[in-house]
């Protein structure tokens, strides 16, 4: 299959190697260095900074809406028209603040197969945040298959770059041990990213996934983990609650516009693929997981998680009881 977002850029993947082999050299000195001057005297062992997440959250307001559900056909007046409806993009982005944008970019897969975020979408993100002053506007995804060639065929590099945004690789160094208070995850190692800035946009693409039946909001947080996170689909629902809880965003902006209803996550045949040519952008994660089944043909009784978040007081599974508002553009 060919996409018109190919661009032969996944040569990139040598910096991000280079960067990778160089803490690896580093690694490999400082040992060797330690073994030329080593004492037999013990060593008080050093205390590991464990961080806290922050809350990304703005100000509730009852004067705006908490939901969004646009429809059309061109991704930049949708993405804009959502925004609209929530009060503005200076409502979420205040001039000289670091905003990072965590799209799903977890797959080595084309636009067409809908397995990450629409770049379409996550470019006019980044636009937004340009046109509100910010200082600085990160994209970043801890992806399952090689970063660089993830970010490069989803398109979302290149059109990220073209709205003035930066790509931030998370290489080996780039993980911190962050206490995330959960009732199974503790202290794990996090993206130092979300650190570093002051506010944080999900932008998830809905998805079929094959142990938690669906991949939205709520799910899209995994990709801030470093380790083995596959270890975590023992308990995937509890999981997915948990960073929930420990990930409070400044906005959310679903991806509805190509949903891969099977095979998920993955996906990679076309035939898995509808299009649905919507976004729906808020601030409740458990509202937005929950209209968004519709598109899956699932029910919020279906999904677990669903329930268990609203039961920590993470939001609404009754999307219906906001203020919400439709619109086609």
């Amino acid at each position: 299959m060919t996409s018109k977002y190919n661009d032969r850029e996944i040569m990139d993947r040598r910096k991000f190697l280079l960067k990778t082999a160089g803490a690896g050299s580093l690694a490999l000195g400082a040992g060797l260095w330690g073994w030329l001057f080593y004492e037999n005297t013990p060593v008080r062992k050093r205390e590991e900074k464990i961080f806290t997440l922050k809350d990304y959250r703005i100000e509730n307001s009852t004067a705006y809406n908490k939901l969004a559900i646009v429809r059309g056909n061109d991704a930049e007046k949708m993405v804009r028209a959502a925004v609209h409806k929530l009060g503005g993009i200076s409502r979420f982005v205040t001039p000289g603040e670091r905003v990072l944008i965590k799209p799903n970019v977890a797959w080595d897969r084309q636009p067409e197969q809908a397995a990450n975020t629409n770049p379409e979408i996550v470019a006019s993100v980044v636009k937004l945040c340009r046109e509100a002053g910010a200082g600085d506007v990160w994209v970043t995804d801890v992806s399952f298959n090689d970063p660089v060639r993830s970010f490069s065929r989803s398109g979302i590099k290149k059109s990220v770059e073209t709205a003035g945004g930066t790509i931030k690789y998370a290489g080996n160094g780039d993980f911190v041990s962050t206490d995330l208070g959960g009732d199974i995850l503790k202290v794990r190692p996090v993206c130092s990213f979300y650190h570093e800035v002051d506010k944080v946009i999900n932008i998830p693409v809905v998805k079929n996934h094959s142990l938690s039946k669906c991949t939205i909001a709520m799910k899209n947080w995994y990709g801030v983990l470093g380790g083995q996170r596959n270890m975590l689909h023992q308990e995937i629902d509890k999981s997915i609650v948990d960073l929930a809880a420990a990930l409070k965003p400044s906005l959310t902006i679903v991806d509805a516009v190509r949903v891969l209803v099977r095979n998920g996550p993955t996906g990679g045949s076309l035939s898995d693929v509808s299009v649905e040519n919507t976004i729906v952008a808020g601030l409740d994660q458990v509202a937005l997981d929950s209209y968004c089944l519709r598109f899956l043909n699932l029910s919020v009784d279906e999904v677990p998680y669903i329930k268990m978040a609203e039961q920590r007081g993470l939001g609404f599974s009754d999307w219906k009881s906001l203020h919400y508002e439709e619109l086609s553009v």
